[in-house]
């Protein structure tokens, strides 16, 4: 869907009027993308929690450093759906998103796997009150969020399995991220285009670390503007 047909018609405008006219919070949300089709099939039942999510980003997530003005006419598509596809890569059990700011994906992740219980880790205050506010208004018992940088966080129990987006390079990443998961469990790692060139990259920091069968799987072909790309990997 292109910017202009994501800032189209909104509910009440009169014909003629400027989006200008609308308050400040109306304004901001009248470029917000409209929700995609394919939302309600990757949400199911939970779709509601997902469409609240959504609008507090839309309406706070620019004001709090969140996410950037310019994410707005594509909050769905890029963020939301792209975060969504990745659900059934996860296995019930207790799974860490490192670096989790704005609730990207731990927060969708935790709407649509209910099952799974989450850990959000997040090592900035302002952030961690973000995903603390999100946890209480949906009701999401199966969320905890940890203040912690990746490297210090102490858990009582090693993770199933761990999840980033966009935090920094596999080859970085690795440290940070492996060091929490038991003995067979996952590195789910959401990645850019790029993502065969870093795994390439990585091999010194995988034989230190133990992360084995590293592969590239692409989500959400046919179903999605954009697709998802993830680096999972075992550590054993």
């Amino acid at each position: 869907m292109t910017d202009s047909a994501a800032a189209a018609d909104q509910a009440g405008s009169k014909p003629g009027s400027a989006v200008s006219a609308a308050s400040e919070s109306e304004g901001s949300l009248s470029v917000v993308e409209p929700e995609p089709s394919v939302a309600a099939s990757l949400f199911g039942e939970r779709i509601e929690l997902a469409r609240q999510f959504t609008r507090n980003l839309a309406e706070q997530g620019e004001e709090r450093g969140l996410i950037g003005p310019l994410e707005l006419p594509r909050l769905w598509s890029r963020h939301i759906l792209n975060c969504a596809i990745v659900a059934p890569l996860l296995s019930p059990g207790r799974v860490g998103d490192v670096g989790s700011g704005a609730g990207l994906p731990g927060i969708v992740l935790a709407i649509a796997r209910p099952d799974v219980d989450f850990i959000l880790i997040e090592p900035m205050e302002r952030r961690v009150a973000w995903l603390t506010e999100q946890v209480d208004e949906l009701g999401l018992s199966n969320v905890d969020v940890v203040r912690a940088r990746a490297e210090d966080v102490r858990l009582s129990e090693p993770l199933d399995q761990v999840t980033a987006r966009a935090v920094s390079a596999f080859r970085k990443l690795i440290p940070l991220t492996a060091p929490l998961v038991r003995d067979g469990g996952e590195l789910v790692l959401m990645k850019g285009a790029g993502a065969q060139a870093e795994v390439d990259s990585a091999a010194k920091e995988m034989r230190k670390y133990r992360v084995r069968d590293a592969e590239v799987i692409v989500l959400g072909e046919n179903v999605l503007d954009e697709v998802t790309r993830v680096i999972k990997a075992s550590v054993r």
